[in-house]
């Protein structure tokens, strides 16, 4: 997966097919690519649930992470170079209390209405953040009040994350 993910990146930023996704034909699993050049976040697009082949999954989240991030402008072939990628392939989410997140170990959507926010399990653990800033801290990437979570019509979903990386181009 973590092969196919910086392929992917490489083929799209030099212009080039992107590659076949293989053999990673496990259905049902969301997955995130996260791009990191020296150390700072480059791109991060997720897609929590799929109905296609992991390996599709992978390698148009890389595509997204690399290219409609719409926090960075789309990745160019001379930043290949100190790029380290990270893919976290996702459980199922399940509905979930405040109480029973565990930062570290889940990862966490909110959504209220039309507002949704993710964060990934190891934003938590990056950020030295407890139960409650974290459950803050995604309620705001949502748009909405950081003591959203407290809300009944706040609903709050959970998912572990198997986060493998990559070391820097």
């Amino acid at each position: 997966m973590l092969a196919l993910a910086r392929r992917t990146v490489a083929a799209l930023v030099r212009g080039e097919a992107l590659p076949d996704p293989g053999s990673l034909a496990v259905r049902g699993r969301g997955a995130f690519v996260t791009l990191h050049r020296r150390g700072e976040l480059r791109g991060c697009i997720g897609h929590l649930v799929s109905d296609r082949p992991l390996g599709e999954v992978v390698r148009d989240m890389a595509v997204a992470a690399a290219r409609d991030d719409p926090r960075f402008p789309p990745l160019r072939a001379d930043e290949l170079e100190g790029l380290d990628v990270e893919v976290s392939v996702l459980t199922t989410p399940v509905p979930a209390r405040a109480e029973d997140v565990e930062p570290g170990r889940h990862g966490l959507i909110v959504r209220r209405g039309a507002a949704q926010g993710v964060l990934l399990p190891q934003v938590a653990v990056e950020q030295g953040w407890d139960r409650e800033t974290f459950l803050a801290a995604t309620c705001r990437k949502a748009g909405l009040p950081p003591q959203a979570w407290r809300d009944v019509r706040t609903d709050l979903r959970v998912f572990e994350a198997q986060v493998i990386r990559d070391e820097p181009a």
